[in-house]
């Protein structure tokens, strides 16, 4: 038995400094670059600006001339029968007839009441909206990664909490083992101090749980294909310069308002490009035509003709229905809405900051005293271990003092917590998130 017990502990030995050796350090700043390698969201929208970058050309919008070439080589063979009136009758078989045709032609718009130019800004627009989108959704991944860290984090600390509070019950327990020995603690406190380590223990191994469970959030936000061991920073410090004034007056720049705003200039360009459907429309046509015809018919037997073409034509929109006029109020209504919609958002906006704000400041006002109450109830306990340790405190007295210190240190590492999520929060509305 002896021999099997130190096979396990060299094996121990061996194996645990391997693990503490794969606990890799894993900072706030590794979190955020791979979240914004491997987001799903992230790509797409980059994808999307791209295809907005192709998009957006004179050639796209119909600015640029149109070249196209064509050729074509055409065979017939007919038998013709024919009858007259005079009763002759004319009969030609194997009649054939070979054509060629070739050329090329360009065009190019002239005016057509500056549609061009509107569907060019248009497509302006929608690159800078795609560009706004993906900030977008880098503040989110950025957002959310860093509120997952950082309730790892305060996880920990909890954990720090709970160990600190076995080794003052397994302190309390080697007290009662001596007294006991001499006659000086009975069973009922034995019982208590054993039930205190154990629901300790219990709860360790439980918090170590729920750290696992974070961790493991955590790099699927991440989008990590293969889970490893990490270890996390501490807290970083609270930015508690925030301020109301200036978060309201940032707030255009937060990307989803201009997105907005840019959806208002977009549906407008629509509207210009519909009223200049009205207009008229001149377009130059330049090109080159050859055409040859082999025959074998009556006294003609080939036929050739080439050469250049070109012109100018105008086309001058008369009556379609009322379909223009039609599509330009549908194009007027899309802008009011639009105009509502970011009307809209920046309500939604303004309320979001003023009670985020809200919890910000309110969980600032807090810290600055539970601080203190985490300092004192920590004291607390060790005052009353000591006073337990002299005979003058029971065992129920230190149970309160570590009921106290667990309460304190739990809503310490909360408002912590809550406060950092608010700041977060904040700085995501105003566009001023980094890390």
């Amino acid at each position: 038995m002896k021999e099997k017990v130190r096979s396990i502990l060299r094996l121990m030995i061996l194996v645990i400094p391997s693990f503490v050796q794969a606990q890799s350090a894993f900072t706030l700043q590794n979190a955020i670059d791979t979240a914004l390698r491997n987001n799903f969201d992230i790509r797409i929208a980059r994808n999307n600006l791209e295809m907005s970058k192709i998009s957006n050309s004179y050639g796209m919008a119909g600015g640029l001339p149109v070249v196209s070439a064509s050729a074509g080589d055409n065979y017939s063979g007919t038998y013709s029968n024919q009858q007259f009136a005079d009763g002759s009758e004319s009969i030609i078989s194997n009649q054939r007839e070979n054509s060629i045709n070739a050329g090329f032609s360009g065009s190019m718009v002239l005016f057509n009441g500056f549609r061009v130019v509107a569907a060019k800004e248009r497509l302006e627009r929608l690159q800078n909206q795609s560009e706004l989108e993906l900030n977008l959704q880098i503040q989110r991944a950025m957002a959310d990664v860093m509120i997952s860290y950082f309730d790892v984090i305060r996880q920990q600390n909890y954990l720090i909490t709970i160990r600190h509070l076995l080794d003052v019950s397994e302190q309390k327990l080697e007290i009662i083992k001596v007294r006991n020995k001499v006659g000086m603690a009975d069973a009922a406190a034995m019982l208590q101090a054993i039930s205190d380590v154990n629901s300790s223990k219990q709860l360790l191994a439980t918090q170590e749980m729920v750290i696992g469970q974070t961790k493991m959030d955590l790099l699927l936000l991440l989008g990590v294909k293969k889970p490893f061991i990490f270890d996390v920073d501490e807290m970083p410090e609270i930015d508690s310069t925030l301020r109301l004034e200036s978060i309201l007056q940032k707030l255009n720049m937060n990307p989803q308002y201009q997105s907005a705003e840019q959806q208002v200039l977009i549906d407008k360009q629509l509207v210009r490009e519909v009223s200049a459907q009205r207009y008229p429309s001149v377009k130059f046509i330049a090109g080159y035509d050859y055409h040859q015809s082999d025959l074998n018919k009556g006294n003609l037997l080939m036929s050739r003709s080439y050469g250049p073409v070109a012109g100018i034509t105008l086309q001058v929109p008369v009556f379609n229905g009322f379909i223009y006029k039609t599509q330009k109020d549908l194009a007027k209504i899309r802008v009011e809405n639009s105009v509502l919609e970011k009307e809209s958002l920046s309500s939604s906006l303004n309320s979001l900051a003023l009670k985020t704000y809200l919890s910000y400041s309110t969980t600032l006002d807090q810290l600055k005293s539970q601080e203190e109450n985490f300092r004192m109830a920590g004291q607390l306990v060790d005052v009353v271990m000591q006073k337990f340790n002299l005979g003058q405190a029971t065992i129920l007295d230190v149970k309160a003092a570590q009921t106290s210190y667990e309460n304190a240190a739990n809503l310490l590492h909360n408002l912590k917590f809550s406060a950092k999520v608010a700041e977060i929060g904040l700085k995501q509305l105003t566009f001023s998130l980094s890390y």
